[in-house]
């Protein structure tokens, strides 16, 4: 038996390991390509398998299996074959999205990036040509971590991301020598190659929990077609981010070169406490709602719950506070070389200010949403998520002209505590109440600021790029260890072992 406290910092450790890598893969393609026009053109092109992969692979898709998977073990009903079944469709479904995207790639590239002038349109659409079966692979890579979650094994799923950060290195760094007239080429070949070392890295421990894939087509297995009901309203409601950006990035394409590339950077940064903590903290919850569901044990699931939301607030608000104080130096030190020029580190930074508004109200929907997937309500986060974008298309268009880059990440951010409120109403008899987690808020709260300024203050007597971020974080770091374990928070790290396998 392992506890969730366990099985959340496993799942950080080996993301943070990743995002690490990741962060390596950012300031090498700064350095190669900075905030340039081929950057741009390669993240629009890039944005659609990116778009599929959140809804279609690493979003809907393993999200609705796991709860379908656990059913079937606790139930005894055959897992190995739904799972092989479900792998069977997508080998044989993929090559054709795969294909269509391929050819129709002059037909929506236009739409996603309408502000780009013909060369740079152009650009992007054969580098779309080169990137889109990147989704193939990382599809049946989210089957394979679906899998491994439902059997309570997180650590090398989170740790699999490495390989896609790899191979993008290997694109800048190696391959994009081989094309001396677009560099770029050799970073949507790099995609293709961390996108099947993704899928391969998984398979000696899918192998160890004992499954065996036969192809198989028909019959379906029953728990398929309920697989695809959960799929498809979480479908849309994952969507909400990657329809945000999509909305983003075509009011970018008018801001010239950079506009989308400088979104793109503070956008990582935003993502970083989001996918080492909240990410970690809401795929470890999930297999444990959906068997507390699976055994009737209400009770069960609403202490999970108040962890989750407890947790999440615990490590995201600090996380936020920290970028809060030396942002700047973070880009600066991270970026500015090579291509990356100083006017790119300020519009970099002006974006993430006001994407930092978001970190706790996204992390939170990350909790939410699961909660909801295993209770097998999923209309709700639909119709959040449809009003979460309706919000941010409002605002972008209110703010993209006085505020550019920061109104696109500000309208991001609002349509997220949007987001978060819907989920919360509708979910408010299952969450626990505020006399039991409001002590715990307070506490963070109070710790957040305590955070900032340590991390704030220590900046303005730092000397040095280095120094100037180094010594932030780690005074900041060690302020907040000494306050959560003398506030006692630290029991949210430790609670008590799970009774369901």
């Amino acid at each position: 038996m392992r506890s969730l406290a366990r099985d959340a910092l496993l799942m950080a450790l080996a993301t943070a390991i990743s995002r690490v890598f990741g962060l390596f893969r950012d300031v090498t393609i700064a350095d190669k390509f900075g905030a340039s026009g081929a950057y741009d053109a390669f993240l629009i092109a890039f944005f659609l398998p990116v778009f599929l992969r959140q809804l279609l692979a690493e979003g809907a898709l393993s999200t609705a299996l796991i709860p379908v998977y656990t059913k079937a073990l606790v139930d005894d009903d055959d897992a190995d074959r739904f799972a092989s079944n479900v792998l069977s469709l997508l080998i044989m479904i993929f090559p054709i999205i795969v294909g269509v995207g391929v050819l129709l790639a002059p037909i929506y590239l236009p739409f996603l990036a309408s502000g780009f002038d013909p060369a740079k349109l152009a650009l992007s659409i054969s580098l779309c040509r080169i990137v889109f079966p990147f989704i193939a692979l990382v599809s049946l890579a989210a089957v394979f971590m679906g899998i491994l979650n439902a059997h309570h094994r997180f650590f090398a799923p989170s740790l699999a991301p490495i390989w896609f950060n790899i191979g993008m290195i290997v694109g800048v760094l190696f391959l994009s020598s081989f094309f001396p007239i677009h560099p770029i080429y050799g970073l949507a070949l790099g995609a293709l190659l961390g996108g099947a070392g993704q899928l391969i890295s998984q398979i000696p421990s899918l192998r160890r929990t004992g499954f065996r894939f036969h192809f198989t087509l028909w019959p379906l297995h029953p728990s398929v077609r309920k697989m695809a009901y959960l799929m498809l309203p979480a479908v849309f409601a994952l969507a909400v981010t990657q329809i945000n950006l999509l909305v983003d990035n075509r009011f970018a394409s008018y801001l010239g070169n950079g506009g989308i590339s400088s979104l793109q950077y503070a956008m990582r940064l935003f993502q970083l406490p989001l996918g080492v903590f909240a990410v970690s903290i809401a795929s470890a919850l999930l297999p444990r709602f959906s068997a507390a569901i699976a055994h009737g044990e209400r009770d069960r699931f609403s202490a999970y719950l108040s962890d989750g939301v407890s947790a999440s607030a615990l490590v995201l608000l600090p996380a936020m506070a920290g970028l809060y104080a030396i942002g700047p130096n973070v880009i600066h030190l991270l970026f500015q070389h090579g291509s990356f020029s100083a006017g790119d580190t300020s519009r970099t930074w002006l974006a993430l200010s006001f994407y930092l508004v978001g970190v706790l109200p996204y992390g939170l929907v990350f909790i939410l949403t699961r909660a909801y997937y295993a209770l097998g309500r999923t209309r709700i986060p639909l119709i959040a998520s449809a009003c979460a974008v309706a919000v941010n298309i409002t605002c972008d268009i209110m703010l993209v002209t006085p505020m550019r880059v920061g109104g696109l990440a500000l309208a991001t951010s609002i349509s997220g505590v949007v987001n978060v409120i819907i989920l919360t109403l509708f979910l408010r008899h299952e969450l626990p109440s505020l006399a039991n987690i409001g002590p715990r808020l307070v506490k963070i709260a109070l710790g957040t600021g305590i955070v900032y300024l340590a991390a704030w203050g220590t900046r303005l007597v730092a000397r040095g790029e280095w120094m100037s971020v180094i010594l932030p974080i780690v005074a900041a770091t060690g302020a907040y260890v000494v306050f959560v374990r003398v506030s006692s928070l630290w029991r949210l790290l430790r609670p008590d072992e799970d009774k369901i396998v």
